[in-house]
């Protein structure tokens, strides 16, 4: 969350992507400093996923990352 709230603050457009066992954790977060990044969850769990599988979600989230960083401002 802070790189992305690092980037942003120097121009550079940035997507916080984690898995859906993150939504509270990064709501909580983004309060406590006060930064609302652009966001997209997957599917949960990450670990121990094929190759296949860690590539059917990053394929499954493309479309909602390209929209979140390329969305204007607000």
């Amino acid at each position: 969350m802070h790189d992305i709230a690092d980037l942003e603050a120097r121009g550079v457009p940035g997507v916080f992507l984690a898995s859906t066992e993150f939504i509270d954790a990064a709501q909580a977060q983004a309060e406590a400093i006060g930064f609302q990044p652009a966001r997209v969850f997957v599917p949960h769990p990450i670990q121990d996923r094929t190759d296949d599988e860690m590539r059917s979600l990053a394929d499954a989230a493309i479309d909602a990352v390209l929209a979140a960083i390329t969305a204007p401002p607000g």
